[in-house]
C-alpha cells in the first residue's frame, strides 16, 4: 500500500482541481434548482431543491432520488455556490453552517485532501492509509513559504510557527487535540520531523550547544535532532497501548517544548506529561492491550535477560487480561529492539535500562500475588510466597517484611502503632494500587530522564515552539473523573482559541479601518470553567472533591449531594431528571451536555497506597527503586480508605496534613502552568478527526464527524466567525466578478478599486449592516456573497436567454424567407402547367410547333446563340481585365495611402523636432541653473562630508555603545525570562498556599461544626455517657495531638521554607557566580585570542627588530667604543673628585690645627701683653692680615669649586653634543653617499636616454615620411569615395522612384542617419584628439631639447667644479689655518649656484608662459570644436526625441481613432435604441388611437342601440295600448288577430335580436373600458419613463456630442499641424541624409590618417612622460643635495660657534690660573715677610703650599683635558673638510646633470619645430574639410531657424494641451472635494450606523407587526375574492335578467367599488379588477422573514 502510494503524485493529495470547481454546468444547476441542505439520518445532510413554501414548512425535492418531502423552514440550511466547493479555508464560505462545513470536509476527504483550514484551525481527518505527502521534497516545498501560498498541511502550520518565532521573537505553540485514533500523535511526530529537518544544527555546527562546564558527552549521544526524534518511540512504548479505536493510542497527554537559539537552530527540548492512564497496567477491556512495553519485553527479551528479569509466558500474568493480542502489521520483537536503540541514542546507560525493565517485570509480578480468605475470619492470607519472593528480588525488598506490610500493616492509633489485619479485597486493592503507582513513577522518571538528555540550553535558548498532544473532548454514555479532567482542559483550550481568534479578527478590522465593537468570546466559556475550578464562593467540582477527601465518612454519594447543594442553581449544571438515570450530575460544556457518574471519584482523587510497602520500597537495596519512591511522605495511607467505624474520625487525620496533594490539585496546577505558558505563546490549532470506527480508508461517517467538529470547537469557531464579517474579497476580484450586476455604475476609464466598489454597492442597494469597506478588501456578513452569486447567475441567464431569442428569431426569419421563395416558384410552375394544358389540344398551337423548326428564324436564333456565347466570352474577358484594373487601382491607392502616411509621419517628426528644440533650450537653461546649484551643493556636500565624518565617528562610538547595551539587554532578557519562570512558579506556590489556607479554614469551620454536633449528641445520649465520655476524651486527646502535630509541622514548614529560601539564594549566588565565571572564561578566551594575534604580530615585529638589531649592532659597537672612552674620562674625573675631597678633608684638619694653634698663640700673646706697643700693633696687623687671608682663601676655594662644577657641566654637555653631532655626521655621510650613487646612476641613465631619444627621433622622421605617403593615399581614396558616393546617390534616386521600396528605404536611411551621426561625432572627437596630441608632441619635443641642452651645460659646469674642489681639498689638507677663508669662498660659490638656479627658474617660467598661451589657443579650438559637437549631438538628440514624439503621437492618433470608433459604435447604438423607442412609442400611440377610435365607435353604437331600444320600448308601449284598444274593441278581433300575431312574432324576434346585440355591446364596452383604463395607465407610465429616458439620453448624447465635436476639432487641428510638420521634417531629413553621405566619405578618409597619427603621438607621449619623470627625479635629488648642503653649513656654523665658546672658556680659565699664580706669589711674599715673625706661620705656609700644589695639579689636569678637547676639535674640523670636499664633488655632478638637461631641452626644441612643421602640413589639409563643415553648419542653422518656427507652432499646441490639462486638474480637484465630502458622509453614515443598530430592534418589532398585518391582508384578500365571486354572481344574474327582459341598472355594475383597509391606507378595487389586483398585492407584500 505504502509502496504504491509512494509512486503516486503527491500533488494530487495537496492541490484542488479548479477546472472541476469552476464548471458552468454545476453553477447553472445550483441557480436553477435553488439547492439547499436538509437534515438526513443517513448522510447527515442531503442536497434538495425548494419546490413550494407552505407556511412554516417547505416542500423540497431531494437531488439524489427525486423524492419529495416536507421540511420545517428552520431545519433548512443554505448551500454555498459551486465556486466554494472544496475550499481550502472554510472561514471563506459565504454560508457558514454545519452542513456546508461537513460537505466541504467530505468532498476534500474523498478527493484525498485530508488537511483543511477553518479560520485559525487546521482540521485533519485520518486517512487510514499512507499518503506520499510527508517526504523531504514536500518539506522543501513548504520551507520558507507563507501559509496562504501553499495548500493546507501540518507542515504549513509548523512553518508559520517557526517563521513567526524567528521574525517576531515570540514563543509559539501548536495544539493538537482530537479523539483517540484521530492522528494526534502522528501529526505531532510530523511537526517534530519538520522542525528537526528545517532547524537542524548539524549543518553548520555540531554540539556547539554543550556548555563548557558540562561533562564530556556520552559515547552514544548523537545529534540533538536525532535524540528528539528518538524520544517518541520510547514514550510510545511506555505510554501507548492498543484500544478498540486505535492500535497505537497515546494513553497520556504531552507538551513537547523545543528550544531554539537566536539563529533558529534547535538547542534543546523538554517534555511534560499529563494524566497517564495507569489503571491500564492492571486491567484492560476486551480486545484491548496494556502498554506496549510489557508485550515488547516478553516477546523481544533474550534468554539471559528473561532469566535476569524472571520473565514468563504471556498467559501466566493476571495483569495481561486478554493474554497476547498481536497488532496487525507490527512485530513486538522488532519494536523492542527499536526501543532499546532509541534508549541508547538518548544516552541511557545499561544499568538504567536493566533497572527500568526490572520495574516493568515487577509490575507484572504484582498481579500474580494471590490471597486467600481464612475460614473463620475475613482476614487474608498468602498461601504461596514464590511470586512475592520474585517480586522482592526484583525490587530489592525483604520478603517477610513485604508480606507483613501487605497482610497486617501497622496503623497509628493515638500515640501507639497497631497492626491491623487486611481482608482479601483490601489486600488485592493494595497490590493493584502499588502496581499502578510503581508504573506511574517509572513513567515519570523516564520522562524526567529524557528531558535531562534533551535539555542542553544553559541560557542559550532564545525562544521555543511547544507542541501539545492531548486528548480532545470526550462524551461517552457515562463519564468518569478522567473525562472531567480532559473536558476541563479542552474547555480552557477552547477559551484560549476563542480569545486569540477574535483578537486576530479585531486586528484585521483595525488594519482595514473598520468600526467594530470588540467582543471577547472567551468569556462565553468562563461560567463552565468556574463551575469546575472555582476554589470558593461557591466552591467548584474539584474544590468540593478535595474537601470531601478530607472528611472521614465521606463517600461519592455525599460528594454528589454537596455538589448539588452548592452548584444546583448554576446555569451550566444540571441534576439528573429522573431517579432511574445512571448519571449523578450533568455539566453543559461548549461541545454539549455531558453526564458524569461519580463512582470511586474520592478514591481516584486521593490515589491511596499501602504506606508500609511504600516505605519498604523507599528503603529498597536497589538504588533505582529507592529513587522512584523517594517521596513517600506525600502519599495517602490505606487507612484513610478503610471502613473502620470505631476510629474512623481519628484515622482520617492520620495523613500528614498539607504534605500530600490530591490528583485534582496536581492536575489543576499543571494545567494552570500549561495555560500560562500557552498564553505567553502565539498558539496554532490543529484538530484531528476520526472518520469512522472501522479504520477503513475512504469512508466518512457524517454524524461521527459532526460530533467531533462540535467537540473540537470547529463549529464554535464558525459561530464566532458568523458574528463578524467572515467573507472578504479584494476590490479587484469583487469588481471583476460582480460588475455585471451594475453595468452603468462605474464610468469608463480608470477608477480606484475602492471607489469603484463603493459605487457598485450603492447601485446594488445592499443593507449597510451587511458589509464593510476596508482599505484593500470588502467584508461581508455570512450569506451575502451567496445572494450576490444568485443575482449574478440570474443576470447571466437573462442575457443568454435574450441572446438565444435573437438567434432563434434570425433563424426563423431566414426559414420564412426561404418558404416565400418556394411559394412564388410553385405558383410560376403551376401557371406554366395550366397554360400548357390549355394550349395542348389547340390546333393552331400544334401547327405553330410543327412549323417553327422549319423557319429560318430558328437558325437565326442558333446564330444568335452563337453570337451570344461569343459575347459572353468577350464579357468574361472584359470582367477579368476590369478586375485586374481594379486590383491595380486598389494597389495604386494603397501605395498612395502609404505615401500619405509616410508624409504624415515625416510631418509629425518635424513637429516633434521643433518641440525637441524648444525642450533643448529649456534644458540648457535648466542645466545652467542646475550647474550653479551644483556648485553650491558641492560646497555644501564638502561641509556635509566633514560633518558626516564627525557623525560617523560619533556613530561608531554609538554603535560600540549600542553593542554594549545590546549585550546588557541580552543578559537582562535572560534574567527576565528566569524571573518570569520564577514568577510563574511563585504565583503557583502562592495559589497553592492560598488554596491550602482556604482548605484549612474550611476544615477548621467543619471541625467546629462537628464539635457542636458532638456536644449535642452528648446532651442527647446520657445513657451512653461513659462510652461517649471516653470517646470524647480520646477525640480530645487526638485533637490536641494533631494540633500539636500541626504546630510542629508548621514550624518545620517554616524552617524548611527558610532553608529552601537560603538554598535558593545560595543557588542564585552560585548561578550568578557561574555566569560570571562563564563570562570571565569567555573574556579570558577572547583575551587569549587577542594575545595570540598580538604574539603573531610581535613575532613579525621581532623578526623586523632582529633585522634592525643586526643593523644597529654595528652602530651599538661604535657607540660602545665612544661610551668606553667617555667612561674612562668619567673614571678619571671621579678619581680627581675623590682626591679633591681628600685634600679638602686635609685642609679642614689643618684649619682646625691652625685654629688651635691660634688660640694657644692668643693665650701666649695675652701672657706677653706686657711687651711693647709696637709688638701689639704688629700683632693686631698680623691678625687682621690672617683674617683677610682666611677670607680670601675661603672665597677662592668657593670660586674654584663653582668654576670646577661649571667646567664639568659644560664638559658633559659638550661631550653629549659632540656625540650627537658625530652620529648625525655619520648618518649625513651615509645619506650623501647614497645620493651620490643615485646621481651617478641617474647620470648614466640620462646618457642612455639621450641616445634612445636620438634613435626615436630618427624613427619618428621615418614614420613621418610614411604618414605623408599614407595621407596622399587617403586623399586618393577620398576622391574615389566621392565618385562612388555620386554613383550611389544616382542609384538611390533611381531606387526612390520605385514606390514598393519607399518604406524599407526610409527605415534604413533613418537607421543609417543615426549611425552616421554617431560616427561623425566620434570622428570629429578623434580629429580634435589628434590635433591636441600633435600640439602636445611638438611642445614636449621643444621642452626636451631645451632641457637636454641645459643638462649638458650643467654637466660641464659640474665637472669643472669637481676639479676645482679637488684642488681646494688638497689645499685644505695642507693648510688647516686657511679654513675660514675657504669656507667663505665655498659660500660665495653656493650663492653663485643659487643665482644660476634662479636664472634657470626664470627660463622655466617663460617656457611655462609659452605653454599656457599654447594651451589657451588649444582650449579655444577645443571649445569651438565642442560647440560644433554639442550642436551635432543636440541635433541628434532632437532627432531621437522627435522619433519618440512621433511614436507617441502615433499612439495618441491610434487611441483617438479607437475612441472615435467606439464613439461611432456608441452613437450607432444610441441611434438604434432611440429609433427603437421612437418606433415603440409610435406603435403604442397608433394602438392607443385605434383603441380610442374603437371605443368611440362602440360608444356611439351603444348610444344608437340604446336609442333604438328606447324607440322599440316606445313602440312596444304603443302596440300594447293598441292591443288593449283592440281587445276592448272585440269587434275587430277576428279580423286582426292573425296580423297581430304575425306582427307580435316579428317584434319579439326583433326584440330578442336587439337584446342579444345589447348584451354583446355591453360586454364589449366593459372590456374596452377596462382595456382603455389599463392602456391609459400603462401609456402614462410608459410616456413618463420614455420621456425621462429620452431626456437623460438626449442630455448624455448632447454632452457626448459636444465633447466629441470638441475632441474632433482639436484632433483635426492637431492632425493638420502634424501633416505640415511631417512635410517639413521629410524635406529636412532628405537634406540631412545627403549631407551625411558627403560627410561619411570625408570622415572615413580622415579616420585612417588620424589613427596612424594617434599611434605615433602615443609613442611620443610615452617617451616624453619617461623623460619628464627622469627630469623630476633629477630635480628632486638636486633639491635634496641643496637642502643637505644648507644643513651641513648650519652645522658648521654651530660647530664654529661652539669652538669660539670653548676658546673663550679656555682664555677665561687661563686668566683665572694667572690670577691664582699672582695670589700665590703675593702670599709667598707675605709668608716670607712673616717667617721672621713666627715658626707657626711657617707650618701654615707649608700647608698652604701643599694646597697650592694640589691646585696646580688640578690645573694641569684641566690643561690635559683641554688638549684632548682640542684634538677632538681638530678631528671634527677634518670631518667638516671631508664633507665639504664631498659637497663640492656632488655639486660638480649636479652641474653635469644640468648640462645634460640643457642638451635634452635643445633636442626637445628641435623636435617641437619639426612637430610645428607637421602641424602646418596637417592644418592645410584639414582647412578645406573645416570650411565644408562650416558651410554645412550654416545650412543646419538655417534648418534650425525653420525648425524653431515649427517649434513655435508646436508650442501653441502645447499651450492648448496645457489648458486642457488645467481643466482636467480642475476636474480632479472637484473630484477630490467630492471624495472629501464622501468621506464626511461616510463618517456621518458610521454615526448613523449606531442609530440604525438601535433602529434595527424597532424594525424587527415592526417586522412582526408587518407579519400580523400581512396575515390580516391575506384574510381581507380572501374576503375580497369572496366579494368578487359574489359580484360575479350578481353580474351573471343581471345578465340573465337582461336576457329575460327584467329591469337593469348599469351604474351599479360599473361604478361598484370595494375598499380594502391596510393599516390606514385604502385600496380601491373595481369588481372586475379584484382578481388581477389581488395577485399584484400578493407580490407587493414585503417578506419580513427574508
Amino acid at each position: 500500500m505504502a509502496q504504491r502510494s509512494g509512486q503516486e503524485d503527491p500533488e494530487r493529495y495537496l492541490f484542488v482541481d479548479r477546472a472541476v470547481i469552476y464548471n458552468p454546468a454545476t453553477q447553472a444547476d445550483w441557480t436553477a434548482k435553488k439547492l439547499v441542505w436538509i437534515p438526513s439520518e443517513r448522510h447527515g445532510f442531503e442536497a434538495a431543491s425548494i419546490k413550494e413554501e407552505k407556511g412554516d414548512e417547505v416542500l423540497v425535492e431531494l437531488a439524489e432520488n427525486g423524492k419529495k418531502a416536507l421540511v420545517n423552514k428552520d431545519d433548512i440550511q443554505k448551500m454555498n455556490p459551486p465556486k466554494f466547493s472544496k475550499v481550502e479555508d472554510m472561514a471563506e464560505l459565504t454560508c457558514l453552517n454545519e452542513a456546508s462545513v461537513l460537505h466541504n470536509l467530505k468532498d476534500r476527504y474523498y478527493s484525498g485532501l485530508i488537511y483543511t483550514y477553518s479560520g485559525l484551525f487546521c482540521v485533519v481527518i485520518n486517512p487510514y492509509k499512507n499518503l506520499p505527502i510527508y517526504s523531504e521534497n514536500i518539506i522543501e516545498m513548504y520551507r520558507g513559504k507563507k501559509r496562504h501560498e501553499m495548500p493546507p498541511h501540518i507542515y504549513a502550520i509548523s512553518e508559520s510557527a517557526y517563521r513567526c518565532m524567528l521574525q517576531d521573537r515570540e514563543d509559539q505553540s501548536i495544539l493538537c487535540t482530537g479523539e483517540s485514533g484521530a492522528g494526534k500523535t502522528e501529526n505531532t511526530k510530523k511537526v517534530i520531523q519538520y522542525l528537526a529537518h528545517v532547524a537542524s544544527s548539524h549543518k553548520g555546527r555540531k554540539d556547539h550547544n554543550i556548555p563548557p562546564e558540562s561533562p564530556k558527552p556520552v559515547k552514544h549521544q548523537g545529534e540533538l535532532e536525532r535524540q528528539l526524534l528518538q524520544a517518541n518511540p520510547i514514550l510510545e512504548s511506555f505510554g501507548n497501548a492498543k484500544t478498540v479505536k486505535n492500535d497505537n493510542s497515546s494513553r497520556f497527554g504531552k507538551f513537547i517544548r523545543i528550544n531554539f537559539d537566536v539563529t533558529g537552530y534547535i538547542v534543546g527540548a523538554n517534555i511534560e506529561t499529563y494524566l497517564l492512564e495507569k489503571s491500564r497496567a492492571v486491567r484492560q477491556a476486551k480486545d484491548e492491550r496494556t502498554f506496549h512495553i510489557f508485550y515488547q519485553l516478553l516477546a523481544g527479551a533474550g534468554e539471559h535477560l528473561k532469566s535476569d528479569l524472571l520473565l514468563e509466558g504471556f498467559n501466566n500474568y493476571r495483569f495481561l487480561s486478554n493474554g497476547y493480542i498481536p497488532i496487525p502489521g507490527q512485530q513486538d520483537k522488532d519494536n523492542f529492539q527499536e526501543t532499546m536503540e532509541a534508549m541508547h541514542i538518548m544516552g541511557f546507560s545499561h544499568d538504567e535500562i536493566l533497572s527500568m525493565l526490572k520495574v516493568v517485570s515487577s509490575v507484572l509480578q504484582f498481579g500474580n500475588i494471590s490471597f486467600k480468605k481464612e475460614r473463620n475470619t475475613d482476614q487474608a492470607s498468602m498461601p504461596e510466597n514464590t511470586v512475592a519472593q520474585k517480586l522482592c528480588h526484583l525490587l530489592g525488598m525483604n520478603v517477610m517484611e513485604f508480606t507483613r506490610a501487605i497482610l497486617t500493616p501497622r496503623i497509628k492509633v493515638g500515640r501507639d502503632y497497631v497492626q491491623k489485619a487486611q481482608t482479601k479485597e483490601q489486600a488485592d486493592f493494595a497490590v493493584e494500587a502499588l502496581a499502578k503507582a510503581t508504573y506511574e513513577r517509572l513513567f515519570r522518571w523516564l520522562v524526567h530522564r529524557i528531558n535531562k538528555a534533551l535539555d542542553r540550553t544553559k541560557r542559550q535558548g532564545a525562544s521555543f515552539i511547544g507542541i501539545l498532544d492531548i486528548a480532545g473532548f470526550e462524551i461517552f454514555e457515562l463519564n468518569s473523573f478522567e473525562q472531567l479532567c480532559i473536558n476541563y482542559t479542552n474547555e480552557k483550550l477552547q477559551q484560549l482559541f476563542n480569545h486569540t481568534m477574535f483578537i486576530l479578527e479585531q486586528e484585521e478590522y483595525q488594519r482595514e479601518g473598520i468600526e467594530w465593537n470588540f467582543i471577547d468570546f472567551g468569556l462565553d466559556l468562563q461560567p463552565c470553567i468556574d463551575l469546575i475550578e472555582r476554589p470558593a464562593n461557591p466552591p467548584g467540582v474539584l474544590a468540593l472533591l478535595d474537601e470531601e477527601c478530607w472528611f472521614p465518612k465521606a463517600t461519592d454519594k455525599t460528594f454528589v449531594e454537596k455538589l448539588v447543594q452548592e452548584q444546583g442553581t448554576h446555569s451550566k449544571f444540571q441534576k439528573p431528571r429522573q431517579l432511574k438515570d445512571k448519571a449523578d450530575f450533568c455539566i453543559i460544556h461548549y461541545a454539549g451536555k455531558v453526564d458524569y457518574k461519580a463512582d470511586e471519584w474520592l478514591m481516584k482523587n486521593m490515589d491511596p497506597l499501602n504506606d508500609n510497602v511504600a516505605t519498604l520500597l523507599h528503603q529498597s537495596s536497589d538504588k533505582f527503586v529507592a529513587e522512584l519512591w523517594k517521596d513517600v511522605d506525600r502519599i495517602v495511607g490505606l487507612d484513610q480508605v478503610t471502613g473502620i467505624t470505631e476510629t474512623a474520625f481519628g484515622s482520617a487525620y492520620k495523613t500528614k496534613k498539607g504534605m500530600f496533594r490530591t490528583v485534582g490539585q496536581l492536575y489543576k496546577e499543571s494545567l494552570t502552568k500549561l495555560m500560562a505558558t500557552l498564553r505567553n505563546t502565539n498558539p496554532n490549532f490543529v484538530r484531528c478527526i476520526i472518520p469512522n470506527h472501522e479504520k477503513r480508508a475512504g469512508k466518512l461517517d457524517p454524524h461521527l464527524v459532526l460530533d467531533q467538529l462540535r467537540c473540537n470547537g470547529v463549529l464554535e469557531g464558525i459561530r464566532i466567525c458568523r458574528q463578524g464579517f467572515p467573507n472578504r474579497i479584494v476590490f479587484q476580484e469583487f469588481r471583476q466578478r460582480y460588475e455585471i450586476l451594475t453595468p452603468n455604475a462605474i464610468p469608463k476609464g480608470f477608477m480606484d478599486g475602492k471607489q469603484a466598489c463603493e459605487r457598485m454597492i450603492r447601485a446594488l442597494e445592499l443593507d449597510p449592516n451587511l458589509y464593510r469597506i476596508g482599505q484593500s478588501k470588502i467584508f461581508f456578513r455570512a450569506g451575502v456573497l451567496a445572494h450576490l452569486e444568485e443575482e449574478r447567475d440570474l443576470k447571466i441567464t437573462d442575457i443568454i436567454i435574450f441572446f438565444q431569442a435573437v438567434c432563434r428569431g434570425y433563424l426563423a426569419r431566414k426559414a420564412f424567407a426561404k418558404k416565400q421563395q418556394q411559394l412564388s416558384a410553385l405558383k410560376i410552375l403551376q401557371r406554366n402547367c395550366a397554360a400548357y394544358l390549355k394550349l395542348r389540344h389547340w390546333q393552331w398551337w400544334r401547327v405553330f410547333t410543327k412549323v417553327k423548326p422549319l423557319l429560318q428564324v430558328t437558325r437565326q436564333e442558333e446564330e444568335l446563340q452563337a453570337k451570344d456565347e461569343e459575347l459572353m466570352k468577350v464579357k468574361e474577358k472584359q470582367t477579368k481585365v476590369e478586375a485586374e484594373l481594379e486590383e491595380m487601382e486598389r494597389k495604386h491607392q494603397q501605395l498612395l495611402e502609404e505615401k500619405n502616411i509616410l508624409a504624415e509621419q515625416l510631418q509629425a517628426e518635424t513637429e516633434l523636432f521643433a518641440e525637441a528644440e524648444e525642450m533643448r533650450a529649456r534644458l540648457a537653461a535648466k542645466k545652467q541653473e542646475l550647474e550653479e546649484i551644483l556648485h553650491d551643493l558641492e560646497s555644501r556636500v564638502e561641509e556635509e562630508e566633514e560633518r558626516n565624518q564627525i557623525l560617523q565617528n560619533e556613530k561608531k562610538k554609538m554603535q560600540a555603545h549600542i553593542q554594549d547595551l545590546e549585550e546588557q539587554l541580552d543578559e537582562e532578557e535572560g534574567a527576565r525570562q528566569k524571573l518570569q519562570l520564577e514568577k510563574v512558579t511563585a504565583e503557583a506556590k502562592i495559589k497553592k498556599m492560598e488554596e491550602e489556607i482556604l482548605l484549612l479554614e474550611d476544615q477548621n469551620s467543619k471541625f467546629l461544626k462537628e464539635k457542636k454536633l458532638m456536644e449535642d449528641r452528648i446532651a442527647e445520649c446520657t445513657s451512653q455517657l461513659a462510652e461517649e465520655e471516653e470517646k470524647a476524651k480520646n477525640l480530645a486527646k487526638l485533637k490536641n495531638k494533631q494540633e500539636m502535630m500541626i504546630t510542629d509541622l508548621e514550624e518545620r514548614l517554616k524552617k524548611e521554607e527558610k532553608t529552601r529560601q537560603e538554598l535558593e539564594k545560595a543557588k542564585r549566588k552560585l548561578d550568578g557566580e557561574t555566569t560570571d565565571l562563564q563570562d570571565q572564561i569567555a573574556e579570558l578566551q577572547a583575551q587569549i585570542e587577542e594575545l595570540k594575534i598580538q604574539l603573531a604580530k610581535k613575532e613579525e615585529e621581532l623578526q623586523a627588530a632582529l633585522a634592525r638589531g643586526d643593523e644597529e649592532a654595528v652602530q651599538k659597537n661604535n657607540a660602545l667604543k665612544a661610551i668606553r672612552e667617555l667612561q674612562a674620562q668619567i673614571a678619571e674625573l671621579q678619581e680627581d673628585l675623590e682626591s679633591e675631597k681628600a685634600s679638602r678633608n686635609k685642609a679642614e684638619k689643618q684649619k682646625r690645627d691652625l685654629s688651635e694653634e691660634l688660640e694657644a698663640l692668643k693665650t701666649e700673646l695675652e701672657d706677653t701683653l706686657d711687651t711693647t706697643a709696637a709688638q701689639q700693633e704688629l700683632r693686631t696687623k698680623r691678625e687682621q692680615e690672617v683674617a683677610e687671608l682666611k677670607k680670601a682663601i675661603e672665597e677662592e676655594t668657593k670660586n674654584h669649586e663653582a668654576q670646577i662644577q661649571e667646567i664639568r657641566q659644560r664638559h658633559a654637555t659638550a661631550l653629549e653634543e659632540l656625540s650627537e653631532q658625530l652620529e648625525q655626521a655619520k648618518r649625513f655621510k651615509a645619506n650623501l653617499e647614497k645620493n651620490k650613487q643615485g646621481l651617478e646612476s641617474d647620470n648614466k641613465e640620462l646618457a642612455c636616454e639621450v641616445k634612445v631619444l636620438q634613435q626615436v627621433k630618427a624613427e619618428s622622421e621615418h614614420k613621418r615620411k610614411k604618414l605623408d605617403a599614407q595621407v596622399q593615399e587617403l586623399t586618393a581614396k577620398v576622391t574615389e569615395g566621392e565618385r562612388l558616393r555620386v554613383e550611389l546617390a544616382e542609384k538611390a534616386n533611381k531606387l526612390q522612384n520605385e514606390l514598393d521600396n519607399v518604406s524599407s528605404l526610409l527605415e534604413e536611411a533613418e537607421k543609417k542617419g543615426i549611425k552616421f551621426a554617431k560616427d561623425a561625432a566620434s570622428l570629429e572627437s578623434q580629429l580634435q584628439d589628434t590635433q591636441e596630441l600633435l600640439q602636445e608632441e611638438t611642445r614636449q619635443k621643444l621642452n626636451l631639447s631645451s632641457r637636454i641642452r641645459q643638462l649638458e651645460e650643467e654637466k660641464n659646469n659640474l665637472q669643472e667644479q669637481q676639479e676645482e674642489e679637488e684642488e681646494a681639498r688638497k689645499n685644505l689638507e695642507k693648510q688647516m689655518l686657511a679654513l675660514q677663508s675657504q669656507l667663505a669662498d665655498a659660500k660665495k660659490k653656493v650663492d653663485d649656484d643659487l643665482g644660476t638656479i634662479e636664472g634657470l627658474e626664470e627660463n622655466k617660467k617663460k617656457l611655462l608662459k609659452d605653454m599656457e598661451s599654447l594651451s589657451q589657443r588649444l582650449e579655444e579650438k577645443a571649445m569651438a570644436y565642442d560647440k560644433l559637437e554639442k550642436t551635432k549631438n543636440r541635433l541628434q538628440q532632437e532627432l531621437d526625441d522627435l522619433m519618440v514624439d512621433l511614436d507617441h503621437q502615433r499612439q495618441i492618433v491610434s487611441n483617438l481613432e479607437k475612441k472615435q470608433k467606439k464613439f461611432d459604435q456608441m452613437l450607432a447604438e444610441e441611434k438604434n435604441i432611440s429609433a427603437r423607442y421612437a418606433e415603440e412609442r409610435d406603435r403604442a400611440e397608433a394602438e392607443a388611437r385605434e383603441k380610442e377610435t374603437k371605443a368611440l365607435s362602440l360608444a356611439r353604437a351603444l348610444e344608437e342601440a340604446l336609442e333604438a331600444k328606447e324607440e322599440f320600448e316606445r313602440q312596444n308601449k304603443q302596440l300594447r295600448t293598441d292591443m288593449e284598444d283592440l281587445m276592448s274593441s272585440k269587434d275587430d278581433v277576428g279580423k286582426n288577430v292573425h296580423e297581430l300575431e304575425k306582427s307580435k312574432r316579428t317584434l319579439e324576434q326583433q326584440v330578442e335580436e336587439m337584446r342579444t346585440q345589447l348584451e354583446e355591446l355591453e360586454d364589449e364596452l366593459q372590456a374596452t373600458e377596462d382595456a382603455k383604463l389599463r392602456l391609459e395607465v400603462n401609456m402614462q407610465a410608459m410616456k413618463a419613463q420614455f420621456e425621462r429616458d429620452l431626456q437623460a439620453r438626449d442630455e448624455q448624447n448632447e454632452e457626448k456630442k459636444r465633447m466629441l465635436v470638441k475632441q474632433v476639432r482639436e484632433l483635426e487641428a492637431e492632425l493638420e499641424d502634424e501633416r505640415k510638420q511631417r512635410a517639413l521634417a521629410v524635406a529636412s531629413k532628405k537634406k540631412m541624409e545627403m549631407d551625411l553621405k558627403d560627410l561619411e566619405g570625408q570622415i572615413e578618409a580622415a579616420n585612417k590618417a588620424r589613427d596612424e597619427a594617434i599611434k605615433q603621438l602615443r609613442k611620443l607621449q610615452a617617451q616624453m612622460k619617461d623623460y619628464q619623470r627622469e627630469l623630476e627625479e633629477a630635480r628632486a635629488s638636486r633639491d635634496e643635495i641643496f637642502a643637505q648642503s644648507k644643513e651641513s653649513e648650519k652645522k658648521l656654523k654651530s660647530l664654529e660657534a661652539e669652538i669660539l665658546q670653548l676658546q673663550e672658556e679656555f682664555a677665561a680659565s687661563e686668566r683665572a690660573r694667572r690670577h691664582a699664580e699672582q695670589e700665590r706669589d703675593e702670599l709667598a711674599d707675605e709668608i716670607a715677610n712673616s717667617a721672621s715673625g713666627k715658626s707657626a706661620l711657617l707650618d701654615e705656609k707649608r700647608r698652604l703650599e701643599a694646597r697650592i700644589a694640589q691646585l696646580e695639579e688640578e690645573l694641569e689636569e684641566e690643561q690635559s683635558n683641554m688638549e684632548l678637547l682640542n684634538e677632538r676639535f681638530r678631528k671634527t674640523t677634518l670631518q667638516v673638510d671631508t664633507l665639504n670636499s664631498e659637497l663640492a664633488g656632488e655639486r660638480s655632478a649636479a652641474q653635469k646633470s644640468e648640462n645634460a638637461r640643457q642638451q635634452l631641452e635643445r633636442q626637445n626644441k628641435e623636435l617641437k619645430a619639426k612637430l610645428q612643421e607637421l602641424e602646418g602640413s596637417v592644418k592645410s589639409k584639414f582647412k578645406a574639410t573645416i570650411s565644408t563643415l562650416e558651410a554645412k553648419i550654416v545650412q543646419l542653422e538655417e534648418q534650425l531657424e525653420q525648425e524653431a518656427k515649427e517649434r513655435a507652432a508646436a508650442n501653441k499646441l502645447v499651450r492648448r494641451t496645457e489648458k486642457k490639462l488645467k481643466e482636467v486638474f480642475m476636474q480632479v480637484e472637484d473630484e477630490r472635494r467630492h471624495a472629501d465630502q464622501y468621506k464626511e458622509q461616510m463618517e456621518k453614515a458610521n454615526a448613523r450606523m449606531k442609530q440604525l443598530k438601535r433602529q434595527l430592534e424597532e424594525a424587527e418589532e415592526e417586522a412582526t407587526r408587518a407579519n400580523a398585518s400581512r396575515r390580516k391582508l391575506q384574510r381581507e384578500l380572501d374576503d375580497a375574492t369572496e366579494a368578487n365571486e359574489g359580484l360575479s354572481r350578481e353580474v351573471s344574474t343581471l345578465k340573465n335578467r337582461l336576457r329575460r327582459g327584467g329591469p337593469i341598472t348599469f351604474s351599479s355594475s360599473r361604478s361598484g367599488r370595494r375598499q380594502l383597509h391596510i393599516e390606514g391606507a385604502s385600496l380601491e378595487l373595481s369588481d372586475d379588477d379584484v382578481e388581477s389586483k389581488g395577485s399584484d398585492v400578493n407580490e407587493a407584500q414585503p417578506a419580513p422573514a427574508e
